[in-house]
C-alpha cells in the first residue's frame, strides 16, 4: 500500500502541478495509457457472457487470439464478474497469471491463480479448478516452495483421476500433474521414480498428439539422465525436445533445450560447442522476460569462458546470472550461481574466495532442502503411492476370490493352468532364442558396417584417383609402389573383416598402409610415426580387427584437413598394466572445438559413424575378458590455452 500526502492544489506551481499529475496518472492509473478495447472484442465478450459456456475447450477456442493480451483478458474478467459468470472470469485470470509467471512476476501470478481457484470452486467447475491448482503448483515450484507446490499438484491429480469419461482438457491436466510430481521427485534426487512419472505422462501425451507435452517430458527425462551421469541419453532426449519445440515454434522451449545441450557439452569438455549455442540465447532469453531460465544461460556462458581460461568474461557472465537470480528471488538459480562462482575462483587459483562461495552455496542448499521439507514430501508422496497400492490390492483380492470360486467348480482348471505355464515357458524360450539370434545379427552387422566404413567409396575413389595422377605424370615407380600398397591394404581389409580379432602387429601394418595411401592426398606432408614400447609383444596381443582406422580417419578429416602448416600423427603403443595396453593417437590438428564449429557451419555434413561402431565392437570384444575397455578423447592446448591438437587413448584388455 502506498501512503502519499498531497499538498493543497493552490500551493503547487503550475509546472509542478503538471509534472505531479503525470506522475500520479502513470503510477496509479495505467488504464489511461492502456489500449482501447476494440468493438469487435466487446461484442465477442458480451456474446460469451450471454451464452455462458462451461467447458475449457469452448472458452479457449473462442479466446485463442486474445489469450496473450492482458488488457483484453482483464476486460473480459471484469465483465464476467459483473454479470455473475465465474467460469469466464476464472479462465481469464488463469491466463493472465500464466503470463505474469512467464515474466517472473510470481507473487502476482499466485494471487491471480488463487482468485481463479475460488471462482472455479464457486462455479463447481472441475476442469477450471484442476487448471488453477496445477498453475499454482507450477508457480510455487518456480520459487522453490516445494511443500506448497506438491500440495496443489497432488490435489489436482486426485480430482482429475476421479473424473469419469474425462475430457481432453482433463487428460492434459493429468499429464501436467504427473509432470509436476515428477519434477518433485527430481528435487528429492529420486531420478528413476521421476523418469517413471515422465514416461507415463509421455505416453499419454503421444495419445493426445500434444507436441508441447512431448517436448516438456523429453526435456525433463533428459535432465534426470544428466543428473544420473548418462550424458548420451540426456543429449538424445534434449534433441528430441528441441525438435518438438521447433515443430510448435516455441522460442521459450528452444532456449531451454539449447541451454541444456550446452550444459552437457560443458560436462563433456566441449566449451566451444557450448558457446556456439549459448551466446545467441542472451538477448532471446531477455526479450522473453522469463527470468527463471535467463540467469542459467548467463551462468553457463561464464562456466564456458572459465573452461577456456577467459576469466574476465567468465566472472562478468556468472555475476550477471547471480544478480538476476537475486533480483527475482529464485533460490535454486542463486545456489547454481554460487557453485559456479566457487568453481571459477578455484580454477583461477583464488582458493579463499572459492571457499567463501562454496560455504554460501552449502548454506543455501541446506536451507532449500531442509529435513522438514524432504520429510513432508516423502510422507505425502509415499502416502499417495500407498493409497494407490491399497486400491490395487483390493482389486486383486476380488479377482482372486473369483478365481478361487471358479477353481472349486471346475477341477480341469489345473490342467489349463499347466498348459498355460507350458505355453508361457515355450514363448519365453522362443523369445530367448530370438534374442540370441538378434544379438548375433547385431555383431555381424557391426562387422559389416566396419568393413563399409573402412572401404567407403570416397576413400577408394581418392586413392585410385591419386594413383591415376602418378600414371598420367609418367611417375611409373610411384604408381606401381602405391598401387602395390593399395592392393595390399584392400587384401588385408578383406581378410581382417572375416576375423573377430587379429594380432596387434597385423593391425599396425594395416593402419600404416592406410596412412601411406591417405598421405598421397596430403602431398606426403603428414609426419606419421608408430612407436611400440619394448615390453609390448605386438605379435602375441589380440585386438579387434580394423579398430584403429576410424580414429586416424577422424584426425585426418576433422583435425588435419583444415589445418595449415606442419601436420603430424603419432601412434604410440604402451603397456599400461599387466592386463591392459594403451594405444595413443596424437595429432596436431585444429582441435575438437574448431572442428565442431566447422561441422556446424558446413553445408554438407558428413556423418562419422566409424568411431561409434568401433566403440560397440570394443564393448563386444571386452566381454570375452575380465576387464573393460576405455576410450578417452583429450583436447590438447598450448601454454596460452589455444588448441594444439587431440589425443585419443584406447585402453584395451589383453590375455
Amino acid at each position: 500500500m502506498f501512503n502519499l500526502k498531497f499538498k493543497k492544489p493552490e500551493t503547487i506551481f503550475p509546472r509542478q502541478k503538471a509534472i505531479f499529475l503525470c506522475l500520479f496518472l502513470f503510477l496509479f492509473s495505467p488504464i489511461v495509457f492502456a489500449q482501447e478495447i476494440p468493438e469487435a472484442f466487446k461484442e465477442k465478450a458480451e456474446k460469451l457472457v450471454k451464452t455462458k459456456p462451461r467447458t475449457y475447450l469452448t472458452l479457449d477456442t473462442e479466446l485463442k487470439a486474445e489469450k496473450r493480451d492482458t488488457t483484453l483478458l482483464r476486460y473480459f474478467a471484469n465483465l464476467c464478474k459483473k454479470e455473475k459468470y465465474p467460469e469466464g472470469a476464472a479462465y481469464a485470470l488463469d491466463q493472465i497469471g500464466t503470463i505474469y509467471r512467464n515474466f517472473s512476476k510470481y507473487k502476482k501470478a499466485a494471487d491471480l491463480h488463487q482468485e481463479a481457484l475460488i471462482l472455479s470452486e464457486e462455479a463447481n467447475n472441475t476442469e477450471l479448478k484442476v487448471l488453477s491448482l496445477n498453475m499454482l503448483g507450477v508457480v510455487y515450484r518456480r520459487t522453490d516452495a516445494i511443500k506448497t507446490a506438491l500440495k496443489y499438484n497432488q490435489e489436482a491429480l486426485e480430482i482429475a483421476e476421479q473424473v469419469e469419461n474425462p475430457s481432453h482438457h482433463i487428460k492434459r491436466s493429468i499429464n501436467v500433474s504427473l509432470n509436476c510430481i515428477g519434477n518433485l521427485y527430481q528435487t528429492l534426487e529420486q531420478y528413476d521414480l521421476a523418469i517413471m512419472q515422465f514416461k507415463r505422462a509421455l505416453k499419454l501425451e503421444e495419445e493426445l498428439e500434444n507436441n508441447l507435452g512431448l517436448a516438456i517430458n523429453h526435456q525433463n527425462i533428459g535432465d534426470c539422465l544428466e543428473h544420473k551421469g548418462d550424458l548420451e541419453g540426456a543429449l538424445e532426449n534434449y534433441r528430441k525436445s528441441l525438435f518438438y519445440n521447433e515443430e510448435i515454434n516455441s522460442t521459450y522451449g528452444q532456449i531451454i533445450c539449447k541451454n541444456s545441450l550446452a550444459q552437457v557439452y560443458l560436462k563433456q569438455d566441449m566449451p566451444y560447442a557450448a558457446l556456439v549455442l549459448l551466446e545467441p540465447l542472451h538477448e532471446q532469453s531477455k526479450s522473453i522476460g522469463d527470468f527463471y531460465i535467463t540467469p542459467l544461460v548467463f551462468v553457463n556462458t561464464g562456466w564456458a569462458y572459465a573452461e577456456l581460461r577467459n576469466y574476465k568474461k567468465a566472472q562478468k557472465y556468472i555475476m550477471e546470472g547471480l544478480e538476476m537470480s537475486q533480483t527475482h528471488n529464485i533460490p535454486s538459480n542463486i545456489l547454481y550461481s554460487y557453485r559456479k562462482l566457487s568453481y571459477f575462483e578455484q580454477s583461477r587459483g583464488n582458493y579463499k574466495a572459492a571457499y567463501e562461495y562454496y560455504k554460501k552455496a552449502d548454506e543455501l542448499d541446506e536451507e532449500i532442502s531442509s529435513a522438514t521439507n524432504f520429510r513432508y514430501m516423502n510422507d505425502v508422496i509415499v502416502g499417495y503411492e500407498a493409497d494407490k497400492k491399497n486400491n490395487q490390492i483390493s482389486v486383486l483380492a476380488k479377482e482372486n476370490e473369483i478365481v478361487r470360486l471358479r477353481l472349486r467348480k471346475n477341477q480341469t482348471t489345473l490342467l489349463v493352468s499347466a498348459l498355460i505355464v507350458g505355453l508361457i515357458s515355450s514363448i519365453l524360450y522362443i523369445l530367448y532364442r530370438q534374442y540370441q539370434s538378434k544379438n548375433e545379427k547385431r555383431v555381424l552387422s557391426l562387422e559389416q558396417n566396419m568393413l563399409r566404413s573402412q572401404m567407403n567409396p570416397h576413400f577408394l575413389f581418392n586413392s585410385l584417383n591419386s594413383i591415376k595422377l602418378y600414371i598420367i605424370n609418367n611417375e611409373q615407380k610411384n604408381a606401381v609402389h602405391y598401387l602395390n600398397k593399395f592392393s595390399k591394404l584392400v587384401r588385408k581389409i578383406l581378410e581382417a573383416s572375416s576375423l573377430k580379432e587379429i594380432t596387434l602387429a597385423e593391425e599396425l601394418e594395416t593402419v600404416e598402409l592406410y596412412m601411406n595411401i591417405e598421405n598421397i592426398r596430403f602431398s606426403n606432408e603428414i609426419d606419421f610415426k608408430i612407436t611400440v614400447d619394448d615390453d609390448v609383444c605386438s605379435d602375441n596381443i589380440k585386438v579387434p580387427s580394423l579398430a584403429l582406422q576410424p580414429f586416424l580417419e577422424n584426425s585426418l578429416w576433422h583435425g588435419l584437413s583444415p589445418k595449415e602448416g606442419k601436420k603430424m600423427i603419432h601412434l604410440n603403443v604402451k603397456r599400461k598394466k599387466k592386463n591392459h595396453i594403451s594405444i595413443e593417437i596424437i595429432d596436431n590438428g585444429v582441435g575438437r572445438g574448431v572442428a565442431q564449429a566447422n561441422k556446424q557451419n558446413r553445408v554438407l555434413k558428413r556423418k562419422s559413424v566409424g568411431i561409434r561402431i568401433t566403440k560397440e565392437r570394443l564393448a563386444n570384444f571386452s566381454k570375452d575378458y575380465q576387464n573393460n575397455f576405455e576410450v578417452d578423447i583429450v583436447d590438447l592446448f598450448d601454454d596460452n590455452g589455444a588448441p594444439k591438437g587431440t589425443k585419443v587413448i584406447l585402453d584395451i584388455p589383453i590375455v
